[in-house]
């Protein structure tokens, strides 16, 4: 087997992800994967450049990272890319107005967004808020839209938390786009654009990286 060297040989750089990596999230906050806390710690202490990637559309960042460090980890904020924080970068520079389908403890990532008159929808991990009259709304929406955008934060299908298996935004994401006939903008994993943002946030090529 390897060296711990000789599989790190040439990299400059480690992109981690969260939710089912470093830990098992549950409404109580969730559980360290054994051995994460310890890992991530290894790696601060190497040369190497550590960033943490995650689709996790249900907290703010600094929520994120507040839980992460009751856990143990060694992180801040400036070292995790996200999806909302993206969207809403994105938001800005095309001066989109959003119709928001996300959970409220991540509405404070679009506190500086116009969201009146919306001419386009962002649907994230809504959880509980995935009701019926939440996606007709969304829907309505769109298809008020002479050109609609959808913008999805992440497409997953599924994840994993301490009591099973939850349903993720991906399946509402294509929802939308059979009944409103578009296809989303997604913003978070497996996005090129996304890991191409967290690989320049954190100074290396992509060849650099594992």
């Amino acid at each position: 087997m390897a060296s711990w060297g000789e599989r790190l040989a040439g990299v400059r750089g480690v992109l981690l992800d969260i939710s089912g990596v470093l830990y098992d999230g549950s409404e109580d906050g969730g559980v360290p994967i054994p051995g994460s806390v310890e890992a991530v710690a290894r790696l601060k202490r190497s040369q190497l450049k550590v960033r943490f990637c995650t689709n996790d559309s249900q907290k703010s960042r600094g929520d994120l990272v507040g839980l992460l460090r009751r856990h143990g980890f060694d992180i801040s904020e400036s070292e995790v890319t996200a999806p909302a924080p993206a969207a809403s970068l994105i938001l800005k520079e095309r001066g989109l107005r959003p119709h928001l389908l996300v959970q409220d403890g991540v509405l404070s990532e679009f506190d500086q967004i116009d969201t009146s008159n919306p001419n386009c929808v962002v649907i994230a991990d809504a959880g509980e808020s995935f009701s019926y009259q939440n996606m007709n709304k969304a829907f309505r929406v769109l298809m008020e839209l002479e050109s609609p955008v959808l913008i999805s934060l992440g497409k997953g299908r599924y994840y994993k938390e301490t009591s099973g298996l939850m349903l993720d935004v991906g399946a509402y994401m294509k929802a939308l786009e059979y009944a409103c006939g578009i296809k989303a903008e997604v913003v978070g994993k497996p996005s090129p654009e996304y890991f191409q943002s967290a690989l320049k946030e954190m100074g290396v090529e992509a060849h650099e990286a594992q």
